[in-house]
């Protein structure tokens, strides 16, 4: 198993990508929350994130509302079927963490889902930013409500200020 990273900037501040055995294990806004130790990332290697890179930018420029990239989930089987679930959630679009356990067929695990989706490793390209609370708050985000919020309004149309 081979792991490598590459740290990239952003409208949202650097994001720190890591690969494992040729897909994306890792997506970390910044000094995120569940950010894993620096030792977790392998060496620097910028080679095989060109297409994550690409779509990235494609992504912030507003030109870009799905991913198409190798993912490599790292996560208990429950955590990977939250996470495969995320994945399911249209750009643009938001959904209840109640919903989420209801559409993976565990409707009364929402603290649950909410706690997997919090350890979500990929983030933005896994939206995890798409998941509201029950009465449509913006909830918990590992690199912070207010980088959430960006996300949602990038996503509805609006554009980023830069600076």
């Amino acid at each position: 198993m081979t792991v490598v990273h590459t740290v990239i900037d952003s409208p949202e501040g650097p994001l720190t990508l890591m690969a494992r055995d040729g897909g994306l294990a890792g997506l970390y806004i910044g000094a995120e929350q569940y950010r894993p130790p620096r030792a977790a990332f392998g060496d620097r290697d910028d080679r095989p994130f060109a297409a994550a890179i690409r779509q990235l930018n494609e992504y912030f420029a507003g030109d870009r509302v799905e991913f198409d990239l190798p993912l490599a989930f790292s996560g208990t089987p429950f955590q990977e079927t939250v996470w495969r679930a995320l994945l399911q959630i249209p750009y643009g679009e938001t959904t209840t963490y109640r919903e989420l356990a209801e559409s993976i067929g565990r409707p009364t695990a929402s603290r649950a889902v909410g706690l997997a989706n919090g350890r979500n490793p990929i983030g933005i390209v896994v939206p995890c930013h798409r998941v509201l609370g029950s009465n449509g708050s913006l909830t918990g985000y590992a690199a912070g409500v207010e980088c959430k919020r960006r996300l949602l309004e990038l996503e509805r149309g609006w554009r980023l200020a830069v600076g």
